[in-house]
């Protein structure tokens, strides 16, 4: 909220504030679908004797395990203190006007913020009323209890599972025995 509050008493508003807004909004999906396939379903790793295995794919094997487990829904605090200072920093550097960088930092804010709820009522009780939030529950769900090689989108409708091939049709998919113990990894 600090940012927000930045951004508003700043007031210094201009057309070029909404580009990059504008992009992230537009690239979340294939985004979000990045950061599931490569960050989240990282294989442990050993390269020179060592096991290379992160904690952000720790706890989201973890949360394969036991989807319903609150606190594994969301991104571990330890990972989003480095998030939140990373995508700041880079905001900092990357914008012209402080204005501009007040700006991306607010949208990738509610972005996350965005994502942990709907990620969160996923896994709730919460049953989907809306066509739109029954597409994004069903295509979760699947990637979980089906098959973890399909359905990585978490906040849309498979926009990106479909551009990058992971959105078959559920009845041609054999329900996989690693989708709750990924890899086979403890």
């Amino acid at each position: 909220m600090t940012v927000l509050a930045c951004r508003v008493a700043m007031w210094d508003w201009r057309i070029d504030d909404a580009y990059a807004p504008a992009i992230l909004i537009l690239l979340f999906p294939l985004l979000e679908w990045l950061i599931h396939v490569f960050v989240l379903h990282w294989r442990p790793r050993k390269v020179a004797g060592v096991v290379l295995d992160t904690l952000l794919a720790r706890k989201h094997r973890e949360h394969h395990v036991d989807p319903r487990q609150v606190p594994l829904v969301f991104i571990p605090w330890k990972a989003l203190v480095w998030v939140i200072v990373g995508y700041n920093a880079a905001a900092l550097i990357a914008f012209p006007r402080l204005g501009q960088a007040l700006t991306f930092m607010v949208t990738v804010a509610v972005a996350g913020l965005v994502y942990e709820w709907t990620h969160y009522l996923i896994h709730s009780d919460y049953r989907p009323r809306s066509r739109a939030y029954k597409a994004v529950w069903r295509n979760h769900r699947l990637h979980h209890y089906k098959n973890e090689h399909y359905w990585f989108t978490v906040t849309t409708t498979a926009s990106a599972d479909r551009l990058l091939g992971t959105y078959p049709d559920p009845a041609t998919v054999q329900t996989s025995p690693t989708a709750k113990n990924l890899h086979g990894v403890a």
